[in-house]
């Protein structure tokens, strides 16, 4: 029987396999990561984005490939994927979160 494994083996490996993924992708989230990335390790589409926005997905894709843009266009971006947007300004001795922006987030809230 050499090559031939059981249905239920290969099912439980494979399961773990896909917990390894899932894990590592988990584990990326709190890793450096562009848009497109982040976007794609919650599962969501640009499509789905560009909804929620209510702009098209050629626009989203756009956004996603920019290197500079408004920080409320990345905040509403994050706020799509269903985040939040922080700022922070990292020192030698602390880290300082800049709230200007999170107001910004609470004055455009109706």
């Amino acid at each position: 029987m050499a090559g031939r494994h059981s249905f239920a083996n290969l099912r439980a490996r494979m399961l773990r396999e896909a917990e390894a993924v899932a894990e590592r992708e988990a584990r990326r989230l709190g890793e450096e990561m562009d848009l497109a990335e982040v976007r794609r390790a919650l599962r969501l589409s640009q499509e789905e984005i560009g909804q929620t926005l209510q702009i098209g997905q050629g626009s989203v894709a756009k956004i996603e490939k920019r290197a500079d843009m408004y920080v409320s266009t990345l905040r509403r971006f994050i706020e799509a994927m269903g985040g939040e947007l922080e700022i922070v300004a990292r020192f030698p001795d602390r880290d300082v979160r800049i709230k200007n922006f999170s107001d910004l987030s609470e004055k455009s809230r109706p």
